[in-house]
């Protein structure tokens, strides 16, 4: 009995070792996304890249637009070369492109970094929620994907920290943004170094190495026997009938066209619903709105950090409710606080200082909402939607889906902004989560999910 226990104990701390050192990568997706919020202003500036809004907004979305493409073809390399060694590959290139954005000295270079670098983002936004769901034992599962959702907000807390620290006492030095783009090259080099020392995937192991290698890895993550057996099971189901991914069949196939485009409907929610413009334009916004540059970044940092104290909350929530009611009650709370600050922005009644007060309150209250219920929500949703035989190559569609409408979004934002005003923005906002209401009604439907696994 106490043999079992130490062993028990020995798996767990492995198991926690792992799934902390996986989810350094939705850290690193949290950060690099961050962190232009606050280096925007300071790139802006005529004595260094001098950005109109259009080409902030290239700026910004040539990262996304990486993502869209390192989103893509995740699954197939990770199904080719295995997780364990297409994150340490990504850790590698999130270091160098780091490097390669501080010390751009042009609007194409600093792009082509920032592309480079979001093939890393992209991919390791597809491959973390997988990997932490394959090394989990199932009673697991919920609270180490959950993990990285937690990670990808303090990742963005610590982003507008940073940048808070550094516009603060090195404002005055216009090329501080060089040092802001630096400093997430430091958790890159950990995530490269403790990456040495992660499992391989079981699943993958089973299916690419040995029976043997795959039972010493569930062993060592604490897998009971059973669910060790049943992987085994699985596995040789699989390889002996092997499921075909590629478009064609998955519009012959009726349950997996629904899963198809479950995923797809989750990967929309989780960007149109207006994350991202306080994410990345958050600064930006709150000058435009009336506050000084310094209140702008302390401001963001507040907002962070609400965000991260919510989603630590909101992640206890998932496992206790249906995903489907949590991820629409998470869209009607954006719905009420976009709708508010459009009304604010557009009242008479209040002076400036009111104006800026209630602005960051509702905005600190909408990234509550997001962060805290419908982000952890849908990331969960993601790794837990698609059936083991098709699940990196899903994964990797609807992460790219998700990419390329945070693209499209972040591409757009400054010009619409100029056109419609800030007030104009959030309405459109409040507009698109009444849409992700209707698609999480329509596709997120645990029954019909379960119905499709069933009947593959």
């Amino acid at each position: 009995m106490h043999n079992h226990r130490v062993a028990q104990t020995i798996s767990n701390t492995f198991l926690n070792y792992t799934s902390y050192v996986i989810s350094l990568g939705g850290f690193l997706f949290g950060y690099d996304t961050g962190v232009v919020n606050g280096a925007l202003s300071f790139i802006s500036l005529p004595d260094q890249l001098n950005l109109s809004a259009n080409l902030q907004g290239l700026v910004t979305a040539s990262l996304v637009f990486g993502c869209t493409f390192g989103a893509l073809f995740s699954g197939k390399l990770s199904d080719k070369y295995g997780r364990k060694l297409l994150l340490h590959i990504i850790a590698a290139i999130f270091t160098c492109a780091t490097i390669g954005c501080a010390l751009s000295n042009n609007i194409i270079i600093l792009s082509i970094f920032r592309f480079i670098l979001g093939l890393s983002v992209g991919c390791a936004s597809s491959l973390a929620p997988v990997y932490l769901n394959e090394i989990s034992p199932d009673r697991y599962k919920s609270q180490n994907v959950n993990k990285n959702a937690v990670a990808i907000v303090i990742g963005q807390l610590c982003a507008f920290s940073v940048n808070a620290l550094l516009g603060t006492f090195l404002g005055h030095w216009h090329p501080v943004w060089r040092l802001m783009m630096l400093m997430a090259g430091v958790p890159a080099i950990i995530l490269w170094l403790l990456s040495f020392n992660l499992p391989q995937s079981p699943f993958w192991q089973l299916i690419h190495s040995t029976k043997e290698k795959a039972r010493q890895t569930f062993h060592r993550l604490g897998f009971p026997k059973l669910d060790i057996r049943e992987a085994i099971l699985a596995s040789k189901t699989e390889q002996s009938h092997p499921q075909q991914v590629n478009l064609r069949e998955i519009f012959h196939n009726k349950y997996l066209l629904y899963l198809f485009f479950a995923g797809i409907a989750v990967a929309l929610i989780q960007q149109i619903s207006g994350v991202n413009i306080v994410m990345y334009y958050g600064t930006t916004l709150l000058e435009q709105v009336g506050m000084g540059a310094k209140a702008s970044l302390y401001g963001n940092v507040l907002i962070g950090l609400v965000s991260s104290i919510a989603i630590v909350l909101g992640t206890k929530l998932t496992s206790r409710f249906s995903h489907q009611h949590i991820l629409i009650a998470g869209l009607c709370g954006n719905i009420i606080f976009m709708t508010g600050l459009t009304l604010v922005m557009r009242s008479h009644t209040f002076t400036q200082a009111q104006i800026n007060l209630i602005v960051l309150i509702l905005l600190t209250c909408f990234l509550a909402t997001q962060q805290g219920i419908v982000s952890p929500t849908t990331w969960l949703l993601l790794a837990e939607l698609f059936p083991p035989a098709v699940k990196s190559v899903f994964m990797s569609w609807a992460t790219a889906v998700m990419w390329l409408t945070n693209f499209v979004i972040s591409l757009v934002f400054p010009a619409l902004v100029a056109h419609f005003g800030t007030q104009g923005v959030f309405l459109i906002f409040g507009g698109t989560n009444m849409f992700c209401v209707l698609l999480a009604l329509l596709l997120v439907n645990p029954k019909l999910v379960k119905t499709a696994w069933q009947k593959l």
